[in-house]
Formats: structure tokens, C-alpha cells, sequence
């Protein structure tokens, strides 16, 4: 995939204006609950992936509009979609491939792939030298049941259990229990695993059949992540900014 590479510094004064038809996903549908884990410690790599100055979802505006249909829907059941990340700059997949790479891990960082080393992730289909995120076209998201207590907060501090752990001893997601927590590089992740429960499996189900009546297709091995057939195009490296 080709990489479109866009300058860098951005000028304070410009700092909203974002290049082709991409929007700030909360200007679209301001209900969507968001939890930009790359622009913080919370994720597999424990700090903010390089492009993420701020927690924002950005995506082509298309995919924002099927998302603000999905979330409609999924209103009437007192459900929201809870994005996990959305645009992700070449440069933050470059940090990945770095990551994945240093020859390194620590015990943190193994929670994410407790069944084998970072260094297989490549071989296994779970990091990308290029990725779909680059395009504007793909999203990580899950489920959020809004009548139900969503208070757990993630403690850096705190020595969590791996992720294919039960939800109350891994990090918690502040969502429904898909059985594992996201960015599990695991065959428990795979979105038709069989190792889960049947409530999780519902839930999965619930979430890639909401998805796909707004034309999103699911990557069978993260049950979080969905991309847009023909949204994308070429990869953009212009930083994750704050909306305005």
C-alpha cells in the first residue's frame, strides 16, 4: 500500500483542518462514546503510539455516517458503540513495527499476547506493516450497555491479568464482556471463537450484525475491528489532533 505522507507540523491556527473528506467522528454523532487507546498508556505498547496528540476519532466522513446509523440503532436498545481507535497515522503503524521489532518484552506487554512472543505477531496476522486504520476506512470499536455500571477505571499501577483473563481480572474496558479485552492478540479473540461463552458469542454477533447492515466488514481475528470496503484509498500520516 502506497503511503501518502503528509507534512508534519501542523500550525495551531490550522489545527482543526483535516485533509480529504475525513471529520472528527464526535462532530458527526457527539454520542459515540470514545476511548482513543493509542493516545495514552492503555494499550500494548504502554504509551502514546507517535501521531496521537490527542484522543480523537477521525475517519472518512462515510464511515462516520454509517457509525452515527449504527449507533441509532443500537440506541433504541440502550446500547452505544464505544470506539478504541479509528485514523491512525503511518507514522504510529511505523512505531508498531518498531515495537514489535526491539528485541524486548516486558510483563505488561505480554498480557496483550500471553500465548506467544510480540516477535510472531507478523507471522500470526496480528500487526501489519500497513494498515487499513492509515486510510480513514477501518475502525476498532465494541459495545457499551448503558444501563449497566460502567465505573471500573483502567490503574496503570495495577498488575492486571492477562487478556483472555475473565473480565474482572483483566484491564477493565468499561463495555460488554466480549470475552476478551481489546487488542488481545489471541485465538480467543478471533470473532468466531469457540472458547468463549454463549453470552459473549451473542454480544460478538450483535456487534458484527449492526456493523454489517451499514456495509462494515469484520477482520476474523479481532473482534473489534471492522473496515468499510471501498473507503479506502491511500495511506495519510497527518496527526491525530483535538476537535474543535
Amino acid at each position: 500500500m502506497a503511503i501518502a505522507l503528509i507534512p508534519r507540523a501542523v500550525s495551531p491556527a490550522f489545527a482543526q483542518n483535516l485533509p480529504g473528506d475525513f471529520a472528527f467522528l464526535r462532530d458527526i454523532d457527539p454520542t459515540i462514546i470514545q476511548d482513543i487507546r493509542y493516545a495514552g498508556a492503555n494499550n500494548f505498547m504502554g504509551r502514546p503510539l507517535a501521531g496521537y496528540g490527542a484522543a480523537e476519532c477521525v475517519v472518512k466522513r462515510d464511515v462516520g455516517l454509517r457509525l452515527k446509523a449504527v449507533q441509532q440503532e443500537l440506541a433504541r436498545q440502550r446500547l452505544s458503540l464505544k470506539m478504541f481507535d479509528c485514523y491512525r497515522p503511518a507514522r504510529a503503524v511505523a512505531d508498531t513495527v518498531a515495537w514489535a521489532k526491539n528485541g524486548t518484552e516486558t510483563v505488561a506487554e505480554r498480557r496483550y499476547n500471553p500465548a506467544f512472543s510480540k516477535a510472531d505477531l507478523f507471522r500470526l496476522g496480528y500487526i501489519a506493516t500497513h494498515s487499513g486504520h492509515s486510510t480513514g476506512a477501518a475502525v476498532d470499536l465494541t459495545l457499551v450497555d448503558l444501563g449497566a455500571d460502567n465505573s471500573r477505571k483502567f490503574d496503570p499501577a495495577r498488575d492486571y491479568a492477562d487478556c483472555t483473563a475473565a473480565a474482572a481480572a483483566r484491564a477493565p474496558e468499561g463495555s460488554v464482556d466480549m470475552g476478551t479485552g481489546y487488542d488481545c492478540s489471541d485465538v480467543k479473540a478471533h470473532t468466531a471463537a469457540r472458547s468463549i461463552t454463549p453470552a459473549q458469542r451473542r454480544w460478538r454477533a450483535m456487534l458484527v450484525a449492526a456493523m454489517a447492515r451499514q456495509g462494515f466488514a469484520n477482520y476474523a481475528k479481532e473482534w473489534w475491528h471492522f473496515s468499510l470496503p471501498g473507503a479506502g484509498g491511500p495511506a495519510y500520516d497527518f496527526p491525530v489532533v483535538r476537535a474543535r
